[in-house]
This record gives C-alpha cells, structure tokens and sequence, in this order.
C-alpha cells in the first residue's frame, strides 16, 4: 500500500487528487492532508480518506479543525511549522498543490524525504527552480509535472532526448479576456477576470489565466524543469484546450498530446507513473469537436509573456522577484486598489527597481534567501 499526502488539498488540483484516491482507497495509506480556510471540506477529505493528521495553515482555525475531526481518530495541526511536520512525514508519493510561493517551504522539506513528488506549484521552479533540483539529487527524489502543459510535454518527449528536440510549444486558452477589445481591459472587473471559458479553477488562477501571468509562469517552469533555453519554448493560443503541448523534434516532425480539459490526467499520470491506468476522464471525440483553432499570442494584450522572457535572460533571483511582485499585484487587484492593466507594469517596474540590488544575479542557495527576494519584492510591489 502506498503511502501519500496531498498539500493544498482544499484547492482545485487537491480536490481532483483526492476524488482520484477515493475511488481507490484500498491502494493508498494517506499520511497527511493540508489545506487553508475551507474547515469543513478538509476535515471530510481527512475523514474519508483515514488520514493520519490533517493541517490547516491558519493557527487561528486550530480549534474549528479539531472540532470537525473529533472522534474520527484523524489528527488536527495548523500553521507553517505543522505543515513542515507533516511534510518530513515519510510517504512515497506526495501531490504539492499548495497556490504561490507558500508551496515552496513544504515542498522542499517533501523533497529532502525522497520519495516521488507531484508538482502542481508553479511557484517552487519559478522561484527557486536550481535549489528544489538539488534538493531532490541529494536525496533521490523524483520531481514529475502535473501541470497540464509540463505533464504533456513530459509525456509527448517519452524516450526521446532533448538533443533530437528543436522547441516545445505549451497553449494557452486566452482566459476570460481572449477576445475583448484592448481598450475595455482597463475597466475589467475581479468577477469577469474569475470566470474561465475552459477550466474550472480557483479563484487567483483563473485571474492568472486571464492576464497570462499563468501562462507566464508556466513558460519559465518549462525552462527549470526540462533545461530548455528560453528560444525553445512556445506559447500558442489554442481556445479548445485540447492540445496541451506539443514537442517539434528536428527533422521537423511534432509530437502533440491531446486531452479533455480534465486536471486529473495529468494527477493520475503522475500517480501511476510510470504505468499508464484507467482514469475517470472522457475520451476525445474529433469529430464531435470537429475543428481546433490557434492564433499567435498578443504581447501587447499579454505583457506577462514578454516579461518571462525577460525573467529567464536574467536569471538568478529574478524568478522569485517576479513571482511575488505578480502574487502581490494580484492581491491589489481583487482588493480593488489597481485596474487588471496595471498588474504587469507593477511586476515590471518592481523587477527594474530590485535588479540593481546585489546579489540578484545569483540563484538563491537556500530557502531564506529566496524568502528574503519574495519579501523585498512585495514590498516594493505594494508600495
């Protein structure tokens, strides 16, 4: 029996890992499930599952999580050092779902365990990508993409070596905004930007998608986690979400992986891995489809693009600036302090200000160091 944890697992990525364990409960010794304010849900996932303990971040939830868990034999924990804890808990696969650069710390404490973990935290490669490899080396661990794109390309690359690679090209959906006229994006509101044509998806996600800022960080995950040069990655605009990736070999032949858009094909193949099984998603009918449609991205509408571009040329700790400048501007954003517009020239201009610290040009060697780029850069983003 395999003995997993689930972090983050009230969220949208979380949920679709558990509904994939509950059909087959008797394969699978749950050791931990995290998750933020939703009490009630993760207190039924834990008590479902049979779960060793369960973890909200929030300490001051502690006592409304024992409540929900009372009698059930699942043990109740909160905050940052008991999601730690239950990290460093032995489990032979672990799904890191866990939105924003809150995923890393848990991630990495995962990692140093060995063991397999599932990536779904965009956030731990963008900001942090040279230290999570080596953290995983050390210890023996296998990091394998559960994003849609990344766990595309990794499927579509299948034997092959990056040398017969030309580039990878990830889609992007457009998100709620694809086909608005430039000019009425400035007015956009937080509950027309969190509603997504395609996915269904959290809140702040479904944000990302609409500004690219997702698919920005998806193009800089590409980078970390597959060693590509930055020239070597693509990003079509695809309205279907059909094609997830596709890997353009040198002899000019493509390779594409096509799929509903169902996040747990990419849970279940990092799940299974690496045996392929039957999973509870819909098979493709083309014909009832009968056509797929793609355009070329417009940076002008999607400045987060270009801006990734500039991230990776300059390397070292401009990954996690820009990664909590964006969470930073996010959250001004649904507050209503900024227009969706003015998002991306706030990551832009908090990258430009905080380049000319020292030490920026060097990747962060340890966690504190990438904590203390994500402090200075949301400060300077708020301000």
């Amino acid at each position: 029996m395999r003995r997993i944890s689930i972090f983050g697992a009230t969220g949208s990525v979380g949920a679709n890992g558990v509904d994939l364990i509950r059909r087959a409960p008797g394969d699978y010794h749950v050791v931990a499930l995290t998750g933020g304010r939703n009490i009630a849900r993760l207190a039924q996932m834990a008590r479902d599952l049979r779960a060793e303990i369960a973890v909200t971040a929030h300490d001051d939830l502690l006592d409304d999580l024992r409540a929900a868990l009372a009698g059930s034999g699942v043990q109740a924990a909160a905050g940052e050092a008991a999601l730690l804890e239950a990290a460093a808990r032995p489990a032979d696969w672990i799904l890191s779902a866990i939105v924003g650069a809150a995923g890393l710390a848990p991630g990495l404490t995962a990692l140093a365990q060995g063991g397999v973990l599932a990536l779904a935290n965009k956030e731990s490669l963008v900001c942090a990508g040279a230290l999570l490899r080596d953290t995983g080396a050390r210890s023996g661990a296998t990091i394998l993409p559960v994003d849609s794109e990344h766990s595309a390309i990794f499927q579509a690359l299948g034997a092959d070596t990056l040398d017969s690679v030309k580039d990878v090209t990830i889609t992007a959906s457009g998100g709620a905004f694809r086909d608005w006229p430039l000019e009425r994006l400035a007015a956009a509101t937080v509950a027309e930007a969190s509603t997504h044509p395609n996915w269904a998806m959290g809140q702040r996600i479904t944000i990302d998608s609409a500004s690219m800022f997702n698919k920005a960080m998806e193009v800089i995950e590409a980078k970390e986690f597959f060693g590509l040069d930055a020239a070597r990655i693509k990003v079509l605009v695809h309205p279907e979400s059909i094609i997830h990736a596709m890997v353009t070999h040198h002899d000019g032949g493509s390779i594409a992986h096509l799929g509903a858009p169902d996040m747990r094909h990419a849970i279940g193949y990092a799940l299974h891995w690496p045996e392929r099984r039957p999973l509870p998603v819909a098979a493709l009918d083309l014909a009832a489809l009968g056509s797929l449609t793609f355009r070329a991205p417009d940076e002008v509408r999607w400045p987060a693009l270009r801006l990734a571009r500039e991230v990776m040329a300059a390397g070292g700790a401009a990954g996690a600036v820009f990664n909590a400048a964006k969470e930073q501007a996010l959250d001004d954003f649904i507050a209503g302090r900024i227009r969706f517009t003015e998002m991306a020239p706030r990551v832009e201009a908090t990258l430009e200000a905080l380049s000319a610290e020292p030490g920026f040009a060097q990747d962060p060697q340890d966690l504190p160091a990438v904590l203390h780029w994500d402090g200075l850069a949301r400060r300077k983003a708020a301000r």
